[in-house]
Order: structure tokens, then C-alpha cells, then sequence
């Protein structure tokens, strides 16, 4: 497989004898288009790796529980089993069935809700977005699904009217703000947003209108969520909580402030940058596969190619330090390369940053996996480049396979940082 060269980095090149320095590639562009067609080819793995990504897990409510016994059952677990992790401001990913959650380390929550899975003639994403804090507001956006040849006919006859109805239970709440093609959402009023945060907690006929065509979104599976996200942010027990109880006696002054997020500084690592000994690296191939074995308790597993011919890549990351990345493995739709730090004299002391990796430049290793191949939801990990060691920088998925677009309906973190970009 043909790895994309970063254009900014000094490369060295290894085949099945030796690694030395090579010639680093300084077309961009070609770059991308090769990292495109790379992305194309992959595919959803189902071999005996068992790298198959799923982002959201749905667990299934049982049948005969009604939400009117879940919800106090909930609300009854709530402080017990969650308040430590609250406060620790712990990721949560969540979902319940057509619904899910997703809170980041500064404690903002993201719920999304889709159609019914049944139901995937037209797609539908509704996101509710709520910051930490006792007076944090309710934003919503909704998008509809375009990767449906049904949904996208409907789109089409949409003309110059960019604009959505919402509809509860047959009522009409109005037209959202104007469509944006740009964005390819639109976002709710106040007004709208207020009165789906009421219907959800209950059983609700929820339907985004067009002239003639109407997409429906579930409410299977909102409050559970809603309340994960009370939990998460500290409200439950407050009037600011989605999910209201009799028992809501909590000051709002207890709901949990925000939390900055971690502040990193992305090194770009200097393509002149000469080794403090004056030597150039080298090194067998057979000879790095067997060093980064030992950064791995189960090489055959995690990394199985590792021993193959495919070509390594080894870049300078300053006059002491390398990055070498090899294939690693390949399923059906993803792909992973392997990524380690190294000393470029002994003692070399490898240390893994990925198996899974799928892009690198400039300082930036990425990992971007497909849930199905289709590509209509995806999980993406970043790591950046300190000057001593790649340091996780983002963590997310784009929600639920539900054939809102191809890349995803939304972007869903559950960590994320303050990236600052300095030179060596």
C-alpha cells in the first residue's frame, strides 16, 4: 500500500536491507490525493483481527419497561454510581437506542438523536448542544440525511426555500432558521429547542417538515441519554436538568463549571534537522520489526504485518529523535500503520504511539476508521507532536450509522484540547 509523504519532512527510507536517508516529497497536493485514494480502498474489517469500529454501541431497553418506570430508576442510581466520574469530569459515551451522548473532558454534552432504525427511507439527525455551568443554554441543530437516493430527491426539490418545519405530535413550532448549504444544517429556535427538550421525556410524534415530505425523528431512547448527561454535568436534582424529578431540591449553584481544556504545543519538527552524531540511521528492517516488537505485549495481534516487505517510513523529528511507521493491518474497510518514537542511537527505547494510524504530517499523526463501508460514520484520533512525544489532541466519532451523509452526521468529541503550533 502507497503511504502519502509529508511534504515538510525530511524522510529516510528502508527497504528489506537497509535504512537510510531518502529523498522527502514536497508535493502537497499529490499527497492529499494519494492519502484520498488510501481512504478509498479501505474497507470495514471483519477478519480475525477483530478491528471492526463501531462507534456507538446500542443497548437495547427491554420491551415491557415503559419510561414512566425507567426514569425514577434511573434518577435513583444517578448519584450512587456516576457523582465520582461527574466530578472527575470523565469522558461518557453513550447510547440507548436511537439516541446518544457524547460529553468531553471540558464537560460540554452533545445528544443526538435519529429516525428509527427501521425507518431509513429518510434520514434524520436532530443535535443538542449544552456547555457546562448552572446557566449554560440549549443549542439544536438539525440536519437531513442526503445519503438516501430518497432523502436526497427531497432535498433537491428544495429550491430557494432553505428553510425546516418542526412539527410535535401535529403541532407547528414554526420554521427553523435558514438552511445552510455550507454547513448542511439548520439551526432550531429557542422556542423549538424548549419545546423538544418537553417532548422527548415523553412519547412524542416528532417530524422536520419540507412542502410535502417529512422526516420523522425518533424519541426511542432520549430520556436515557438526557439523563446521562444530567449526570455528567452535575444537574440531576436541579431545575437546569433535563430530566425533572419531584425530588428536584439541588441548588443550581452545585452543577459543575466548565473545565478548561489541556493545553498543548504542536512542535513542527525542522525537515533540516541534522543527528547530534553527525551519522545517518541505519538500520535492518528485520532489525526495526524485532525492536518494535517490544513495545507490544502482543505483537502478532496488534501489529501483524510488521514483518512483512512492505516499506517502512522513518522521519526526523529533531537531531535526537524519529518516527518509524509501518502497515500494521487490514481489514475489510480500515486500515492501521504502526507509529513509534525512537532514539536514533542506542539506546533506540521505542515507545508506541498507535497501531492504528492513518495519516502523518507535520508533527500530526491521525487515525480515521470507518464504522461500515458505506463511510456514514467514522471514529477519528489525533496525536501531536511536543518536542518529546506524540500527546493525544482529540478524540471523537461522528454518531451513529445512520446514513445522515457520508463522514458523518456530527462531530462528537470526547476529548479534545487547545493546540498552539510553534517551529523547532
Amino acid at each position: 500500500m502507497t503511504r502519502a509523504s509529508s511534504p515538510l519532512t525530511r524522510e529516510m527510507t528502508v527497504d528489506s536491507g537497509h535504512a537510510n536517508y531518502g529523498s522527502g516529497s514536497n508535493n502537497s497536493s499529490s499527497n492529499s490525493n494519494a492519502n484520498q485514494q488510501r481512504h478509498k480502498k479501505s474497507n470495514l474489517l471483519t477478519d480475525s483481527t477483530h478491528r471492526t469500529m463501531n462507534p456507538i454501541k446500542t443497548k437495547k431497553t427491554p420491551l415491557l419497561m415503559t419510561k414512566k418506570i425507567l426514569l425514577p430508576l434511573f434518577a435513583a442510581i444517578s448519584t450512587a454510581l456516576f457523582s465520582s466520574a461527574a466530578q472527575a469530569g470523565a469522558a461518557v459515551d453513550f447510547s440507548n437506542q436511537d439516541w446518544q451522548v457524547a460529553c468531553d473532558n471540558t464537560r460540554t454534552c452533545r445528544l443526538a438523536g435519529y429516525q428509527a432504525e427501521n425507518n431509513s427511507d429518510l434520514p434524520v439527525s436532530l443535535l443538542l448542544v449544552r456547555r457546562a455551568g448552572a446557566n449554560a443554554t440549549v443549542d439544536g441543530k438539525v440536519k437531513l440525511g442526503g445519503a438516501k437516493e430518497s432523502s436526497a430527491k427531497a432535498l433537491m426539490q428544495l429550491g430557494n426555500r432553505h428553510r425546516i418545519s418542526l412539527f410535535i405530535n401535529d403541532r407547528d413550532y414554526g420554521e427553523t432558521k435558514p438552511y445552510s448549504v455550507a454547513a448542511g444544517h439548520a439551526e432550531l429556535t429557542s422556542a423549538q429547542v424548549n419545546a423538544l427538550l418537553d417532548a422527548l421525556t415523553k412519547s412524542s410524534k416528532i417530524e422536520l417538515v419540507i412542502r410535502n415530505t417529512r422526516w420523522q425523528l425518533s424519541d426511542k431512547g432520549a430520556s436515557a441519554v438526557m439523563l446521562k448527561a444530567d449526570e455528567a454535568q452535575g444537574r440531576v436534582g436541579t431545575s437546569s436538568a433535563f430530566i425533572s424529578t419531584d425530588s428536584a431540591s439541588k441548588s443550581n449553584s452545585s452543577v459543575l463549571a466548565p473545565k478548561a481544556a489541556p493545553a498543548l504545543r504542536l512542535v513542527t519538527p525542522n525537515p533540516k534537522a541534522i543527528s547530534s552524531s553527525k551519522r545517518k540511521f541505519v538500520m535492518r528492517s528485520s532489525q526495526l520489526a524485532e525492536l518494535m516488537k517490544t513495545t507490544m505485549k502482543d505483537a502478532d495481534t496488534d501489529c501483524p504485518n510488521l514483518a512483512d516487505k512492505s516499506p517502512w517510513r522513518v522521519s526526523r523529528l529533531n537531531s535526537k529523535q524519529l518516527l518509524v511507521q509501518h502497515d500494521c493491518w487490514m481489514g475489510a474497510y480500515n486500515t492501521g500503520m504502526g507509529a513509534w518514537v525512537l532514539n536514533d542511537t542506542k539506546p533506540y527505547q521505542p515507545t508506541l504511539v498507535t497501531t492504528s494510524a492513518t495519516d502523518y504530517s507535520n508533527g500530526k499523526l491521525t487515525s480515521v476508521q470507518k464504522g461500515r463501508g458505506i463511510g456514514d460514520c467514522l471514529s477519528k484520533t489525533d496525536w501531536v507532536w511536543t518536542g518529546k512525544a506524540f500527546e493525544k489532541s482529540h478524540e471523537s466519532t461522528t454518531g451513529m450509522c445512520r446514513l445522515i451523509e457520508v463522514g458523518g452526521a456530527w462531530q462528537l468529541p470526547t476529548y479534545v484540547t487547545e493546540v498552539k503550533v510553534s517551529r523547532t
